[in-house]
């Protein structure tokens, strides 16, 4: 939200950050004098892959992402959050709401928890030469149990596979250097590679890119913005529901 708010609010604007109890509940408060939100997007604001303005935010390097990720952490706490503004040009305030607590927890009782319910552990490499994407997606991921490791290119994945040993590996396909295509094949040569689930998540989607991801080795082609009832499917282990290749 902070990031948010320094992105859109113009030099010279004014951004507040401020925390309050209110009886059980810890509250949050992020305020800007900047870019605003029309009242019509008041609801939606925190959906996958929302931007007020969505050329605006490329030029920023925004996904609409952050939000979303904000409102499920959020609510994996027991908390809320919402979004307040009086109109484009008239500045922002985001609120998140958390249950206080009465005491720290001693050390026992912030022991992990067992993995998510809906998913057994997985090791995932996400790598993708945009940061910010790679970023969030391994975020999405460790939401859903898996444990996420990020790459910012073919040969950072590579070596990185030698140690972790993954599962799955989800690479984008247009990374400089050693692109998507080349690095599967070489992740399907390397011995801890030739079983992994290898996903193409790729903002290219024309038949002849995805007859070029088969024959590089993937299972999967999935174009961006990704189906993420379909990452659900691979990480909750119901790989075989989902249409290889497809």
């Amino acid at each position: 939200m902070l990031g948010n708010a320094a992105k859109f609010t113009p030099r010279g604007g004014v951004i507040e950050v401020r925390l309050a109890r209110q009886g059980a509940e810890a509250v949050v408060t992020v305020t800007d004098t900047g870019r605003g939100i029309p009242a019509a997007m008041l609801d939606s604001i925190f959906d996958m892959f929302v931007q007020v303005s969505p050329a605006q935010d490329r030029v920023n390097g925004g996904l609409g992402i952050g939000l979303y990720l904000v409102r499920r952490l959020a609510e994996l706490h027991g908390g809320r959050v919402t979004a307040r503004s009086e109109g484009p040009g008239r500045g922002s305030e985001f609120e998140v709401r958390l249950p206080a607590a009465e005491v720290f927890p001693d050390a026992a009782a912030m022991l992990p928890a067992k993995a998510h319910r809906h998913c057994g552990p997985r090791r995932v490499i996400v790598a993708d030469d945009n940061t910010d994407a790679a970023s969030s997606l391994a975020i999405l991921l460790a939401l859903r149990g898996s444990d996420a490791r990020v790459a910012s290119d073919g040969f950072e994945a590579l070596r990185l596979g030698e140690t972790f040993e993954p599962h799955v590996v989800m690479l984008d396909i247009g990374m400089p250097g050693l692109d998507g295509f080349e690095t599967a094949r070489r992740v399907r040569a390397a011995p801890w590679g030739r079983d992994v689930l290898l996903v193409a998540i790729t903002g290219w989607g024309r038949p002849d890119d995805r007859a070029q991801s088969q024959a590089a080795g993937f299972d999967l082609h999935l174009v961006k913005p990704v189906d993420l009832d379909v990452i659900e499917s691979l990480l909750t282990g119901s790989i075989e529901d989902v249409p290889v290749r497809g």
